[in-house]
This record gives structure tokens, sequence and C-alpha cells, in this order.
């Protein structure tokens, strides 16, 4: 073999071997870029799948939010409702109680009915003495009164009325101020009645307008309720 025909064959050869090496080249080539769009996708499929997941985690803690904020709202307005209708029955009982303070500008009403609540105290007691507190207002009125109800409770109940004494010592707190009452008023003034106790005071009977109203108003505070705002919805 001369030279030209080894010459000839060693780049045929080098031919050849470059063509493999392109050929080898082109496949890896084609296999790197299909895995790097496969690692590609991954990686986007799975920030897909974080940012989607951030998304609802927002989302959800957004809700809980609205949730909560509702909630405290829905709960601040029922206060409110519930603070404005408790304000409207306690101004109708300090109505009450000012229609009270006028009932014993009546002398002869009054006189009446301190008489009739004295018989009821003394009966109640079923005790022998019976000790009269009055306000130092109604001092004459009461005496009257007391006169009055030893024939009244004779005649109701068919025996003598037990002997009374008037307790001047510890009369009953003044009336309310101008006829108005409010809730520094409460348990400082009265607006009428007697307190009767037993010789010992260790039975009490308070049967002043005060303490009657408010035994009539805690009995039927759901009543009023209704009166004023409507019936409860069924279940509530």
């Amino acid at each position: 073999m001369n030279d030209t025909e080894v010459s000839k064959t060693i780049n045929q050869m080098v031919m050849f071997i470059r063509q493999e090496a392109d050929e080898k080249a082109a496949e890896i080539a084609v296999s790197a870029d299909e895995e790097f769009n496969i690692t590609k996708l991954q990686l986007l499929e799975a920030e897909k799948a974080r940012v989607k997941k951030e998304f609802e985690r927002r989302e959800g803690s957004i809700d809980v939010k609205k949730k909560v904020e509702y909630s405290k709202q829905l709960n601040e307005s029922r206060i409110k409702v519930l603070a404005a209708r408790e304000g409207a029955v306690q101004a109708l009982l300090h109505e009450a109680f000012a229609g009270l303070a006028a009932l014993s500008k009546d002398g002869t009403a009054y006189k009446k009915l301190l008489t009739d609540l004295l018989v009821q105290s003394l009966h109640k007691l079923e005790e022998p003495k019976a000790l009269v507190r009055c306000r130092a207002v109604d001092v004459q009125l009461v005496q009257e009164a007391m006169a009055a109800a030893q024939g009244k409770y004779k005649e109701a109940f068919g025996s003598a009325a037990p002997a009374m004494e008037l307790d001047a010592a510890h009369p009953l707190p003044p009336p309310p101020k101008a006829g108005k009452h409010t809730d520094e008023d409460e348990f400082q003034s009265c607006c009428g009645g007697v307190v009767v106790t037993s010789a010992d005071g260790k039975i009490v009977c308070s049967n002043t307008l005060d303490d009657r109203l408010r035994i009539t108003y805690a009995g039927n505070l759901p009543s009023i309720r209704a009166l004023l705002f409507g019936a409860p919805p069924s279940g509530v």
C-alpha cells in the first residue's frame, strides 16, 4: 500500500470517527434537552404547587380573619342592642318609680294604702308585737294608719291585731328628689310604704312601694320585654 492509499484510508477512518462523534454528540444534546425539559417541567409544576398551596393558605387565613371580624362585629352589635334594650327597660322602671312617688301626695288614698300594707304585714309576721318603720315625712299618716289597721285586721281575720309601735329611731330613706328616680337613688330614697319587723328585729316584712315594685318588675320582666320588643324567636 503506497502513501496515497494509506492517506486515503486514514482520511476515511477520520471521517467515520468524526461522523460517529457527531452522531453521539447529537444524541447527547437531544438527551440533555429532554432531561432539561423534564427537570424544568418538574420544577415548574413543583413551584406551581407551592404557589397554589401558599395562595390557598393565605386565602384560608383571610377567610378566617373575615369570619373573626364578622363575628366580632356581630357580637358588638348584639351587645349594643342588648344594652339599648336594657336601657329602655331601666328607663321604664325609673318612670314607674317616679309614678310611685306621686302616690304619697294624695293623703287620703295614701293613708288607705298604708293601712292595707300594715294589715298585710302583720298577718305575714304572725308576731304578738311589731315595730313599724316609715319615712319621716309619713309619721303622722302612718300613726293614723296604724290605728285604722287595728280594726281592719280584726275585721279581716277575726282576731285582735298584734300590738304595733312606731320605730322612729330607724326611719326609711326620704322621697326621691323632685319625684324623679335614678340609679344613684337605689336604696337611698323611698317612694313610700312601711317596713314591719318583729319586736326583736329578726323577722322583717318590707312592704315599701319600692320593694313591691321591684318584686313585680322581676316577676314580669319577660312579659315587659315581650311587650316592648316583641316575643323572641322560637327556640331562643
